[in-house]
């Protein structure tokens, strides 16, 4: 079902068509979204003072038109509201002109019509008669809020109705203050002669499919390679990067309390594994002195032969402990036997 956005009737005269207006283009395109770099978020637009560069909200903005440089006249919006002209849900025709006599200049928003509420035969009678009679309906119509001017014509076997722009809003050839050479040309016969057979040459039936927009090909095209290669960025709305950022701050929270147990364990567990043995050794005797000087003035040698003993039960433990190996290899060579 095509989408409906407007529905009302054509009126000339005393006949009265039901209608419904329907979009005769779509907006084809590229959106470039503006992303921040660094973290790729969308950027979006703020309302600020100009001349303080301040945000302002909402509720402190009025309107305003410039009434000579530097000077505006304040409107409120009951004023604007009041101004706005009353939607009568009618496509009022005033005029019917000659198709040829408008400019495409002028050509704005194209629409469709299509009857509703069994309007089809009056419908179909509108149309068939501005085929036969080569005119156009020039008419009034209010879409939200706004007043246009519109003409109605046939196309195959719909009505269609395109807005037109204002007068004012037109320029006249006038305006391109062009030269006399070109308003007014001495053309050589010859050359118009050449220049109306290359245009028969280069003629061909209207065939709109076959002209593309390569520039949009060719963005797409690039965007598809991107995207199976893997090169996609996540963008989320604002309320994600709210919550991406808190969990970030909680996570990073959590890292900074584990950091700071960490460092508190290590400068305890520090003193224990920077000190050599044999500064273990040295700190240790001192202590053993000053618990009980009594111990150590009773018998220094023993002190120092305990010593000797322990190292050298080290050693000999050592040497008992490699030469243990052979010997325990022949036991059990001899038990073998």
């Amino acid at each position: 079902m095509p989408r409906t956005i407007w529905k009302g009737a054509v009126s000339f005269g005393l006949v009265h068509i039901p209608v419904a207006l329907v979009p005769a283009t779509t907006r084809q395109g590229i959106d470039f979204d503006w992303l921040d770099k660094r973290s790729m978020d969308r950027v979006g637009y703020k309302r600020i003072n100009k001349t303080t560069g301040e945000d302002i909200e909402s509720e402190n903005i009025v309107k305003g038109v410039e009434y000579e440089k530097g000077n505006y006249v304040v409107i409120s919006d009951d004023e604007i509201k009041s101004a706005h002209p009353e939607a009568t849900q009618t496509v009022d025709i005033v005029a019917f002109v000659d198709a040829k006599d408008i400019s495409f200049l002028y050509i704005a928003t194209p629409y469709y019509l299509t009857p509703d509420r069994r309007g089809e035969k009056v419908y179909a009678l509108l149309r068939e008669t501005l085929e036969q009679t080569g005119k156009v309906g020039i008419a009034n119509v209010v879409l939200r809020n706004k007043q246009h001017l519109a003409v109605v014509m046939p196309l195959g076997k719909a009505l269609v109705m395109n807005t037109l722009r204002w007068a004012d809003e037109v320029r006249g050839v006038e305006y391109l203050e062009m030269k006399d050479e070109a308003l007014n040309p001495d053309l050589n016969p010859k050359e118009l002669d050449m220049a109306k057979r290359l245009v028969e040459d280069m003629s061909e039936d209207w065939n709109p499919e076959q002209y593309k927009d390569t520039f949009q090909d060719q963005i797409m095209d690039l965007v598809e390679t991107k995207a199976r290669e893997g090169k996609l960025e996540a963008v989320g709305g604002p309320e994600e990067a709210v919550d991406r950022r808190s969990a970030d701050v909680i996570d990073l929270t959590e890292l900074l309390k584990r950091s700071l147990a960490g460092k508190s364990s290590a400068k305890k567990a520090a003193p224990a594994e920077e000190v050599d043995e044999d500064d273990s050794e040295e700190a240790a005797a001192p202590a053993k002195r000053t618990t009980s000087k009594t111990a150590a003035s009773k018998s220094k040698a023993p002190a120092k032969s305990t010593a000797s003993k322990s190292s050298t039960s080290k050693t000999s433990t050592a040497r008992k402990t490699s030469a243990s190996k052979p010997a325990a290899s022949k036991s059990s060579s001899k038990k073998a036997s």
